[in-house]
């Protein structure tokens, strides 16, 4: 049995804040080649090493303001509401001042020290101050007490536990991206282009609506029934996709965004949405996958008249009346089956990972308190 220790998060690691950039001078940005990591890029950030952000800094910018540089598998910790957004900086980089990074000792591994964090995320958060907005202060974040294996190959080992799950995770997420991405090249290609057809769209094709295959219906439920846990999913306008206990659709679905970044999610089975996005369920099950791609490559195209002035938001109308060209046989276009099939692949994926991550979020608490012995592993 391996022995563990109450310590400090200082006594793992140097505890480091970002800073920001003048904003209003372009020598701070302009050509930047410095990974500059705020908040933001964490948001719906899945993985667990990030290599840059939404924008770079140069080296004027960083000697211009108190960011540090910080070497690759420091631990990056947003601290500034939202608290607990976590990730492993993939190469060196510095960060804005919504974080309280760790640089790892050499007496702790930094993916045991990732997952430890993770772990203690409530703590951390709880030890927040501030009314309207927390924030977990670099002092605070110091003399944070946790409980970790005294032994450095204990730690790998429990790190090693969680991050073989992680891994496959984010493989899956891997392969799934590449096949979307190769779906919509093929859309492009044979829908838009008629490549297979020399350029020339056949004379046997016709214009089609949205409505001509399924109805637009809107979610009903408010934000506040989902949960991260559940037995349905819940899509809202988010990336993310939350849980929910009931639901009130199901089939073959696309689920789309009605304001913010007008995302599109297909999904099988029974689930629940939230009351700005649209739920297409196709009358005939075949064409959903082909129905999702016709939507998501001409997405920037449907929601060009979207409304509003601080929030954009598309209507069902914009839905409804979108037109596009296909054949007028569509019974035998063979090529709405590899549709088909490729989601099908990219679905099973998706339930794998969840199961993992199931799986992970069981184990983390037992590891990281020494409930699960790991000592005798051979890793």
């Amino acid at each position: 049995m391996a022995e563990w220790k109450t310590c400090t998060i200082a006594d793992l690691g140097t505890v480091i804040g970002g800073a920001t950039p003048s904003t209003k001078k372009e020598e701070n940005y302009e050509g930047g080649t410095i990974a500059w990591i705020t908040p933001k890029d964490l948001a719906g950030f899945t993985g667990r090493y990030i290599l840059r952000g939404e924008r770079n800094i140069t080296e004027c910018g960083l000697n211009s303001c108190s960011a540090k540089m910080m070497p690759a598998h420091s631990v990056l910790f947003s601290s500034r509401a939202p608290i607990g957004y976590i990730a492993i900086a993939g190469q060196e980089m510095c960060t804005n001042q919504g974080f309280k990074s760790v640089v790892p000792n050499d007496n702790i591994d930094y993916m045991f020290l990732y997952y430890l964090l993770k772990y203690n995320k409530d703590k951390i958060e709880a030890m927040g101050s501030g009314t309207t907005f927390k924030e977990v202060s670099g002092s605070t974040m110091k003399e944070i007490e946790v409980t970790v294996p005294e032994s450095l190959d204990e730690q790998k080992k429990i790190a090693a536990v969680l991050s073989v799950l992680d891994q496959k995770i984010e493989e899956n997420e891997a392969i799934n991206e590449n096949l979307l991405e190769q779906m919509k090249v093929l859309y492009k290609s044979y829908f838009v282009n008629f490549e297979p057809f020399n350029g020339i769209m056949p004379s046997d094709w016709k214009e089609y609506k949205l409505s001509n295959f399924l109805p637009v219906i809107t979610g009903k439920k408010n934000a506040n029934i989902s949960s991260k846990s559940g037995s349905y999913p819940f899509f809202s306008c988010s990336q993310d996709i939350a849980w929910a206990d009931e639901y009130s659709f199901e089939g073959n679905a696309i689920l789309v965004a009605g304001n913010g970044d007008f995302n599109v999610k297909f999904y099988n089975g029974k689930f629940e949405a939230y009351q700005r996005t649209y739920v297409l369920i196709p009358y005939n099950p075949r064409y959903t996958a082909w129905l999702f791609y016709v939507v998501k490559y001409n997405l920037n195209k449907i929601t060009l008249s979207a409304r509003g002035s601080v929030i954009k938001f598309i209507t069902k109308g914009n839905l409804e009346n979108f037109s596009f060209y296909a054949p007028r046989n569509l019974k035998d276009l063979g090529i709405i089956d590899l549709f088909n099939a490729t989601n099908c692949v990219i679905a099973a994926n998706r339930e794998e990972s969840a199961n993992l991550s199931k799986l992970r979020d069981t184990l983390l608490p037992k590891l990281m308190t020494g409930e699960l012995d790991v000592s005798s592993l051979d890793i």
